[in-house]
């Protein structure tokens, strides 16, 4: 592949100059319309040390205001970034939209050098190579452009760069020891670059390999490039808003729903909650001490009905906890930059470290209820989201975390007496608005976007469990019982 690159390819400086002034207005005036459209756009340079990458990013940005863009440098991952899933710390350098992230390096470097290293096996770095995937294709999907470059030079080119930089004493610096050392295995690293550039590079989110060797031919290619890329972004969205809105689907009504066969009369006396409650909080906090010392995150989330009772369930279950490794997340609708952004960012945003706790309160699983139901969400926009929703899950227990997942259910009657006592008492009165009973209006709806949630997403790693919550002492014991269960079971396959 990289062998049939024509490496000698040259623009004169007078092409250079004449192309350079027709690409710096039409790069600024894409660059303002997808600011304008809010389109995130990404772009990721990779390619061999000593390829040009600093220069070809400067003279990119040359042509660009610099207040729409952000340049990310990737660095080895360091002791934080370490404690969370591979792909949390790209997540949390994403550009809003209508701005441009610009990475030199990325996702890819060090699976790359891990894998010639043989610090990573085969299935390893396959699996590498599909977080990538769904990665990009996540954020493709949402809108994004993005553009991944390979600068190439031959391995005669790069001891010649390496050289000269040695003999400038400013510049000897930029030439490690490991650099020479991947420079002897330049054969073992091209195979793998192939391999990589063969098995990432799609439809959506495609690699273009630049010759590097004329810093003129790569810096027009580079620019070309994204000018296409942008403006075929901005012709698709304009055809997308002049085309009529999406009509909703219609939704069959099922014949049956897992939540038809939850038994609701379930309940626990008195006596028994208090003396079984507190043994539990103390297994809990034992616990708690464990996934520290073994570096387990744990990830707590609740759904349920309005006045399911998922807030006093929240609090049972930290009451012994030591607060210094939980924390609590109440998601309401997203607000200014989590609007501008992916749906799932501001939940990856959260993602505890390894040896911490993180309990959501509600989800991403609003964009299949809430986001369903209201209309906020197109009907192509939450019936991909099972699959991106499964896709996040899966990132996370792959990496070790414990994954809990709650549905808090309880009948319309129970639902309409705990609103109605609401109204009743002053010090719950807040608990109780208009958007409340406008979503009870709304019950069969809800109960249908529930039964397809639980349906669809409930797997071996991340299965859900329903709790029978018109009795808020059986509900409590049953979350606290679920949860301690689960983070034994994590701990003993450690």
């Amino acid at each position: 592949m990289l062998e049939t690159i024509d490496v000698n390819a040259e623009l004169s400086k007078k092409d250079y100059q004449k192309l350079v002034e027709s690409i710096d207005v039409r790069l600024g005036e894409c660059q303002r319309a997808i600011r304008e459209a809010g389109i995130p756009v990404i772009i990721v340079f990779e390619g061999w040390e000593a390829a040009g990458k600093g220069t070809a990013i400067g003279r990119l940005l040359q042509h660009l205001d610099p207040r729409g863009y952000k340049v990310h440098l990737i660095k080895p991952a360091n002791e934080e970034e370490l404690l969370r899933p591979p792909m949390w710390r790209f997540w949390n350098c994403l550009p809003s939209d209508g701005a441009m992230g610009i990475f030199e390096g990325s996702w890819y470097r060090h699976v790359l050098q891990d894998r010639v290293k043989k610090l990573l096996g085969k299935r390893e770095w396959e699996s590498a190579y599909e977080r990538a995937r769904t990665f990009e294709r996540q954020l493709t999907d949402d809108g994004a452009v993005i553009l991944k470059f390979w600068l190439h030079i031959t391995q005669q080119e790069q001891a010649k760069r390496f050289k000269k930089l040695e003999k400038d004493p400013a510049l000897a610096w930029k030439v490690k020891k490991e650099d020479w050392r991947q420079h002897k295995a330049y054969a073992k690293y091209l195979r793998a670059v192939e391999d990589m550039l063969r098995e990432t590079s799609t439809a959506n989110a495609p690699w273009t390999v630049v010759p590097t060797h004329c810093d003129r031919y790569a810096s027009a290619q580079i620019a070309q490039t994204l000018l296409a890329a942008m403006s075929a972004a901005l012709d698709a969205h304009g055809k997308a808003k002049a085309a009529p809105p999406p009509q909703p689907v219609a939704q069959a009504k099922r014949m049956d729903s897992v939540l038809d066969r939850v038994d609701l009369s379930r309940t626990v006396p008195r006596a028994e909650y208090e003396r079984l409650m507190p043994k539990l909080q103390l297994e809990l906090r034992r616990l708690e001490h464990l996934i520290y010392i073994k570096r387990i995150p744990v990830v707590i989330m609740y759904e349920g009905w309005d006045a399911a009772g998922k807030g006093g369930n929240i609090k049972r279950l930290t009451h012994e906890l030591d607060r210094r490794g939980v924390e609590v997340i109440s998601i309401a609708a997203p607000e200014g930059e989590e609007k501008r952004h992916h749906y799932l960012w501001r939940f990856w945003r959260h993602v505890p470290k390894a040896g911490h706790i993180t309990i959501f309160d509600r989800s991403w699983y609003g964009r299949v209820l809430v986001e369903r139901v209201e209309g906020f969400a197109a009907p192509a926009e939450w019936q991909r989201a099972y699959r991106e929703i499964n896709e996040f899950e899966a990132e996370l227990t792959s990496f070790g975390a414990v994954l809990v997942k709650f549905w808090v259910h309880l009948s319309g009657e129970e639902q309409l007496k705990r609103f109605e006592l609401r109204q009743e008492i002053p010090y719950k009165q807040w608990k109780l608005t208009e958007e409340d009973w406008r979503n009870r209006e709304k019950w069969q709806d809800y109960y249908l976007a529930v039964s397809d949630m639980i349906e669809k997403t409930s797997t071996l790693h991340a299965p859900w469990t329903i709790i029978e919550g018109n009795d808020k002492r059986h509900a409590r014991l049953k979350a606290i019982r679920t949860v301690n269960a689960a983070v034994a079971n994590a701990l003993k396959k450690r």
